[in-house]
């Protein structure tokens, strides 16, 4: 397997016949405590409720990406493609097998993004990454790999090509203003309220204006912070609160419709500093970490218009009408 650059959109795709991963089919699943075959243990959180642990990280059964060696990023004529060097790992949400996100406790969801933030940390001290991306997919539509509640870290030698943009968007902001075009968008919701689904402490749920599908939710601190492993170390039970209407905003999102990307977008790592891109000197005032949740409903299966301009056929302040009388609570039969 290898990546390539594509020389028009600046993309990287990982390309090569890995074989397509198998869901599991074995009578027990490999991340329950009970498994007889463990996974190879990264890291592990301690037990809050029951069970030897609250969440963990593991090595991924069907990497993506590989630890060792360097990326010979090279040339191939017009091309450029490198080798596909990174970090590929699964983050057990919970020891018991029906504990998703939206049922499990505020405490055990708290361990479980301190366990990121860890992941974070840790992966970010190797230099040849570049940036750290956490992720979850979830339902039949998504792509979800796994029947066991999962969420999955990856380090790549590249940023993702939507990141750019909003670190490119940050930067530009940040030059003209002086300010942190995050912290403007929740200033401007907090005050005229029709896109804000809750505020939880210091955190907000909210639609956001030019949402890319129904029911896009964004979870941000009010607080400023670029990087969301810093704001877990702030003080104890920083992230009490995130995790709390992390639970609420899934069990809303959850009565919507059964399928949902969420992704965690937060700083790339600083100490690859890019002399060419030069994101890094402003960054811990311009960027803004944050959770992005993407429904995925039926009726949007048809694929993207030209130039990537998505289509939402449900307007951010009636999408945010709508979750805001939502149920918080696990009140559905559905899975």
């Amino acid at each position: 397997m290898e990546l390539r650059k594509d020389p028009i959109t600046r993309s990287w795709v990982i390309t090569g016949d890995q074989g397509a991963p198998a869901r599991n089919l074995q009578q027990v699943c490999p991340f329950c405590p009970e498994s007889p075959q463990q996974p190879q243990v990264i890291s592990s959180m301690a037990s809050v409720d029951y069970g030897p642990w609250s969440a963990r990280a593991v090595v991924h059964p069907q990497p993506l990406y590989h630890v060792e060696g360097d990326p010979g990023r090279r040339g191939a004529g017009l091309y450029d493609v490198m080798q596909a060097v990174g970090a590929h790992e699964v983050l057990v949400e919970n020891p018991r097998h029906d504990r998703q996100l939206w049922t499990a406790s505020e405490a055990e969801i708290e361990q479980f993004l301190l366990l990121c933030a860890q992941r974070l940390e840790d992966l970010k001290n190797d230099h040849r990454f570049k940036y750290v991306s956490i992720f979850k997919d979830f339902g039949s539509l998504s792509g979800q790999e796994f029947d066991h509640p999962t969420s999955q870290i990856v380090a790549t030698t590249f940023v993702p090509r939507r990141v750019l943009y909003e670190l490119r968007a940050a930067r530009e902001h940040f030059q003209q203003k002086e300010r942190c075009v995050f912290c403007d968008i929740l200033t401007q919701e907090l005050n005229q309220r029709d896109r804000i689904v809750e505020i939880r402490g210091d955190y907000v749920a909210c639609c956001p204006y030019a949402s890319r599908a129904p029911f896009e939710t964004w979870i941000m601190p009010v607080t400023h912070s670029a990087n969301f492993e810093r704001t877990a170390h702030q003080r104890p039970g920083a992230l009490r609160d995130c995790a709390s209407l992390l639970r609420r905003m899934l069990n809303r999102i959850r009565s919507i419709t059964d399928s949902f990307h969420l992704v965690l977008h937060t700083a790339p790592n600083t100490q690859h500093q890019s002399k060419v891109l030069n994101y890094w000197r402003t960054i811990d005032d311009d960027y803004h970490w944050h959770i992005e949740i993407l429904p995925i409903l039926q009726e949007r299966q048809r694929s993207y218009t030209f130039k990537e301009a998505y289509r939402s056929s449900v307007t951010p302040e009636d999408a945010a009408a709508r979750l805001r009388e939502a149920p918080t609570e696990h009140l559905y039969s559905s899975s």
